[in-house]
């Protein structure tokens, strides 16, 4: 009688399809400890996220209302300058004058800029990443009226396009929005 109570609590602790107590336990452990494990590595991963200060380097904002026609600006995005110029009538005719299909690096004004009388373009000579003249006033602007790199005689255009020198690529046009029309938005 004693062997028939036994084997009827231990039937008892079987599930119709064969799990046990035992069996649930493991998974409930099993459970706890990927709950711990996510506790323990989420800050470990948030804390690789970019910091506030880095996050508020991705973008620029710059009003563009001081600057008059013919005057350029320069800002900082990223840690690196930022051509901005309100450009003449006359350096707009020049930018579209150029027959595309002669310079090194064949891009169209039109591809460069968004409204004809703003150009923005990366500030570092895409020779050797010099900061090249031109931004002020009566300095050198080389021959074809844009920015000058006197470390190595890169000479660049009214749309910020290489024409002469050892600078294989046009001045990089950054990514822009303009948020009405005297503000835009750099990054």
């Amino acid at each position: 009688m004693a062997a028939d109570s036994a084997h009827s609590a231990h039937a008892s602790q079987h599930s119709p399809d064969g799990e046990t107590r035992r069996d649930f336990l493991y998974l409930v452990a099993g459970a706890m400890g990927a709950v711990g494990a996510g506790t323990f590595a989420w800050p470990l991963i948030n804390s690789m996220n970019p910091s506030a200060d880095v996050l508020a380097l991705s973008s620029t904002e710059v009003d563009l209302s001081p600057i008059e026609v013919g005057q350029s600006l320069t800002v900082v995005w990223r840690g690196k300058p930022v051509f901005i110029r309100h450009r003449t009538e006359k350096e707009i005719a020049e930018a579209n004058d150029v027959v595309v299909d002669d310079l090194p690096d064949p891009q169209a004004d039109a591809e460069r800029v968004q409204k004809p009388e703003w150009l923005i373009v990366g500030g570092n000579c895409t020779h050797l990443g010099c900061v090249p003249l031109g931004q002020k006033t009566g300095q050198e602007r080389g021959e074809f009226d844009g920015w000058f790199c006197p470390c190595h005689g890169s000479h660049y255009d009214t749309s910020g396009r290489i024409r002469k020198g050892p600078a294989p690529l046009n001045l990089p046009v950054p990514p822009v929005v303009f948020l009405d029309d005297n503000t835009v938005k750099i990054g």
